[in-house]
């Protein structure tokens, strides 16, 4: 598995010249979850969205809209997976999502043409972002005791322009797949995941290992605070994006993975098929899938 060069915050430092200015890609994607085959009930979630700028005309002497929008568009595409049991885990990514959704409408600035300091501030307000659904779902959970230590992963890819911000905590996962290549963008924040990461397993140790499952790091959970990775990529015509949930990535192989996005151009097929051999292979675990096609400006 090959990795993308990123640049997480607060390491990255803007240009000292003005870059061109390129035409933003168009944006094609498509998401899905499925409970899988052996659990009965779905404790994922996902959301694709548009932000665009809109303007609603209370009165005017022109025939005219009552609503128009802005061209430039942002795009949000998030995965979440709840930890903690059936209603728990459910409520706990649900409750995740719904926290980003209110920060997306009333706190995030999004309107903007990206230079070095708007790019830190997207970066520091989407980790602020996760804070407050921690702070929501471990509040909530402390609340009702049985949801007691509920919790959920969060993977989020933010596509401006030609920019794509991925914020992310847990075991979700975000690929670019780019010329071929399939570029794993996203760490996995658990016991087996460090130690990999350490040198003192393999990942082919990792991939059978007893405590792959034990997360490190999510939003929610027995105590209060997160580290939320943070990485930012320049957007090539051609790119594609995947996140998804571990109920993928520990049935299907990143070679698999690699195989299906390259044979299937649409996003809708591309997730069909996914979720389809993930069930093929045992489908042990909820799956979630969102994939969006990066192509060149119409």
């Amino acid at each position: 598995m090959t990795r993308l060069s990123t640049e997480p915050t607060p390491q990255y430092l803007p240009p000292q010249t003005e870059p061109p200015i390129r035409s933003p890609l168009a944006v094609q994607s498509f998401g899905m979850t499925d409970p899988g085959c052996v659990r009965d009930s779905n404790e994922d979630h996902f959301l694709i969205a548009q932000l665009t700028k809109a303007m609603r005309i209370h009165q005017s002497s022109l025939p005219q809209p009552r609503t128009q929008y802005g061209d430039e568009r942002g795009y949000i595409f998030l995965v979440a997976d709840g930890m903690g049991g059936h209603q728990a885990g459910e409520q706990a990514s649900a409750l995740a999502l719904g926290t980003i959704e209110v920060f997306l409408l009333n706190t995030f600035k999004w309107f903007f043409r990206l230079k070095g300091s708007e790019e830190q501030s997207v970066l520091l307000d989407f980790q602020n972002a996760l804070r407050e659904a921690d702070q929501r779902v471990y509040e909530t959970a402390v609340q009702n005791p049985a949801l007691h230590g509920m919790g959920t992963t969060l993977t989020m890819g933010y596509a401006l322009q030609n920019h794509l911000f991925v914020v992310h905590v847990g075991d979700s996962r975000c690929y670019l797949l780019r010329g071929g290549a399939l570029h794993q963008l996203t760490t996995d924040h658990t016991v087996v995941g460090e130690l990999v990461r350490r040198g003192h397993l393999s990942p082919e140790e990792a991939a059978q290992h007893r405590l792959r499952h034990v997360i490190t790091n999510a939003v929610g959970g027995h105590e209060l605070g997160i580290h939320a990775e943070v990485h930012k990529v320049e957007l090539e015509p051609g790119d594609r994006m995947l996140l998804c949930s571990d109920g993928l990535t520990e049935m299907i192989p990143d070679e698999r993975i690699n195989a299906v996005l390259q044979e299937e151009a649409e996003p809708q097929q591309a997730c069909e098929r996914l979720v389809a051999e993930a069930k093929a292979q045992g489908g042990k675990d909820n799956i979630t899938v969102i994939v969006a096609r990066f192509d060149g400006a119409v």
